[in-house]
């Protein structure tokens, strides 16, 4: 996980996540319309996540 990409997760949570798939952008997306503090965490999660 890079600065860069934890400082998009930060600021625009969906953008972060772009090439983790569709349904991970799909998520994040739902999450931050809920609150922006729950797509902040969803997107560390998924980009913490090891492949």
């Amino acid at each position: 996980m890079s600065v860069l990409r934890v400082i998009l997760a930060i600021f625009f949570p969906p953008l972060a996540v772009y090439d983790r798939g569709c349904g991970s952008i799909l998520i994040v997306c739902l999450l931050t319309l809920c609150g922006w503090i729950p797509g902040v965490i969803g997107a560390l999660i998924i980009l913490n996540k090891n492949d």
